[in-house]
């Protein structure tokens, strides 16, 4: 919880640093830059929450179609789940909503790259010296210190018999589990002259 702000005497501005400053020391140019600068931020708070709800809104509708499509076949639908593209009778708009999943590796991921170390070392060195960059570059860590679980999920994709690498990727299996799930919804006007599907930008810094 934020401490109570000290109050600020009539004609005194307070800066960055908490000094307080008169009005009569602060330059024009820097009241105009300031008032403007806040101004806009305030504005852009009331926009964010309203495509917040927005959003809120769209998946809730979303969700209700796919419940009354799936009605038709005795089916209870489970909530928010899964993902899903809906596409105008005329192909004009096309909505999808996409439910992302981050998936983080508990202790026993330390155990599989034990058992890679050991398959790496026991195979002849120069047919594998591909494999031990490839194991190697999978359980580096990125500036935020986590382990990209693409590369290590890649891992799984080698055609490899050995026994105890099979045993590494059970482990990278059980070690997987789903941290959090973010729901996104995105929307598309088709163009006609190429029949691509171009965004409709909800991003203001990105428009």
């Amino acid at each position: 919880m934020n401490e109570a702000t000290t109050a600020i005497p009539p004609g005194y501005w307070q800066d960055a640093s908490g000094n307080l400053v008169p009005l009569a020391k602060i330059k024009e140019i820097d009241k105009d830059r300031s008032k403007t600068v806040a101004a806009l931020c305030e504005r852009a708070k009331l926009e964010s929450a309203r495509l917040v709800g927005f959003k809120i809104t769209a998946m809730q509708t979303v969700n209700d179609f796919v419940t009354r499509s799936l009605a038709a076949y005795d089916v209870k639908h489970g909530g928010n789940k899964g993902n899903v593209t809906l596409v105008t009778f005329d192909g004009r708009y096309k909505v999808i909503r996409q439910m992302q999943a981050t998936i983080v590796f508990d202790e026993r991921l330390q155990a599989a790259k034990a058992l890679i170390d050991e398959c790496i070392q026991s195979w002849s060195k120069g047919s594998n010296a591909n494999i031990k960059v490839l194991v190697n570059d999978a359980f580096q860590v990125d500036s935020a210190g986590k382990i990209s679980t693409g590369r290590v999920l890649g891992l799984r994709r080698l055609e490899i018999s050995d026994e105890k690498w099979l045993l590494a990727m059970q482990a990278i299996g059980d070690s997987m589990r789903v941290a959090s799930t973010k729901p996104y919804i995105r929307f598309y006007e088709r163009d006609d002259a190429t029949g691509d599907y171009i965004p409709i930008n909800l991003d203001v810094a990105a428009a």
